[in-house]
């Protein structure tokens, strides 16, 4: 089934705060630096030190630790405007019925580049739900597992539930994380029993082809492809079938 409505409406309610932080992620680049000993390192200045910006939302959402307190944290600047952009996608995609994301709950690491994911809630007929939440090994962890890969390089699920996001461009590495979740959609989102590691491109191709798109899931437009279709499927907003 499809709402285009919904994601219409819900893309114009968060797309102001995601494209407004979206633009310090363009135009960066570092260059390698020589070794120290040499006369050319000598001449370069210190690399600064990642920018961390005091926030107590992502996005329209409030950020809560999981022990249910709301401070102000670090983080890296281009690290939130990657986070803003990854939930308003994900909450651009979730069942009409569902308001936008009200609380993030999770814990941003020290250095201000990493999130470890416990919960997201939004409100159900005026009622505070959680969309996802780690200790819920449902199809709707899974769906944000797609959601997280879509964005960035490097999402690791710990033996709590709770997801650990690092900072990155988003795109296809071959992690065995990456890998690893391939796998998990293809045989719990999409019914195929028979997926495995060593094989999961074809398995994946297959779900691709579901959805009109007939390339390879491991290059970048073929992984973004894989990896939004599986968040619409695990939160019930299109079956593709």
């Amino acid at each position: 089934m499809n709402h285009n409505g919904h994601l219409l409406d819900r893309r114009r309610l968060l797309a102001g705060a995601a494209a407004a932080s979206a633009v310090t992620l363009t135009g960066l680049a570092v260059a390698s630096t020589p070794a120290a000993s040499t006369p050319a390192a000598a001449a370069l200045p210190a690399r600064p030190a990642a920018r961390l910006t005091n926030r107590d939302r992502i996005a329209t959402a409030a950020l809560r630790a999981p022990d249910g307190s709301a401070p102000a944290v670090g983080v890296q600047i281009d690290f939130h405007a990657r986070l803003t952009a990854w939930l308003a996608f994900w909450s651009a995609n979730s069942p009409p019925a569902w308001s936008t994301p009200v609380h993030v709950v999770g814990r941003v690491e020290a250095a201000g580049d990493a999130l470890v994911l416990h919960a997201i809630r939004h409100r159900h007929d005026d009622e505070l739900r959680a969309g996802f939440a780690a200790d819920r090994r449902d199809a709707s962890h899974l769906a944000t597992l797609a959601s997280l890969h879509h964005h960035f390089p490097s999402v690791r699920v710990r033996p709590d539930g709770a997801i650990r996001v690092g900072d990155g461009p988003a795109g296809f590495t071959g992690t065995p994380e990456q890998v690893a979740f391939a796998v998990a959609a293809c045989r719990g989102l999409w019914s195929d029993a028979a997926a495995t590691a060593a094989r999961w491109t074809e398995h994946a191709a297959r779900v691709l082809a579901r959805t009109g798109q007939h390339t390879d899931a491991a290059t970048h437009a073929g992984w973004a492809g894989f990896t939004r279709a599986s968040l619409r499927r695990g939160l019930g907003t299109e079956s593709y079938e």
